[in-house]
């Protein structure tokens, strides 16, 4: 499985952006999809999780984003997206979407599949 990362960018406080990872290969469906972020000198962690079963699915999401951040996904199209609105500074980081078969979980060793990571950065 392939994961390609898409949509990062800059935008001011306050702004929006919308995040894409598209995947090669069959199975999709049945993958936890995840997106995880690094910024400089910190440790990658989870940002938001979705299981497989589509938008009736549990998920996770980091306290730091609730309300903010929605995670969905496309099966038709083995795509998930991150809906990322009202961003701060601090969500300035490297997101990496990611996937394994099998439940959430949260930690980034427990996933198999990564993508190449896209550059979110938010202006001050």
């Amino acid at each position: 499985v392939q994961l390609q990362a898409s949509g990062g960018g800059m935008v001011q406080a306050g702004g929006s952006l919308r995040i894409s990872c598209a995947a090669s290969g069959s199975s999709f469906s049945s993958y936890t999809m995840a997106w995880f972020r690094q910024a400089p000198g910190k440790e990658r962690a989870i940002v938001v999780a979705i299981t497989g079963s589509g938008s009736d699915s549990p998920w996770y999401y980091q306290d730091s984003v609730k309300g903010r951040f929605t995670v969905s996904r496309d099966n038709a199209k083995n795509t998930v997206y991150l809906q990322m609105n009202s961003l701060k500074p601090e969500d300035t980081a490297v997101y990496y979407c990611a996937g394994r078969r099998g439940d959430l979980r949260r930690g980034w060793s427990e996933y198999e599949f990564w993508g190449q990571g896209t550059q979110v950065t938010v202006s001050s």
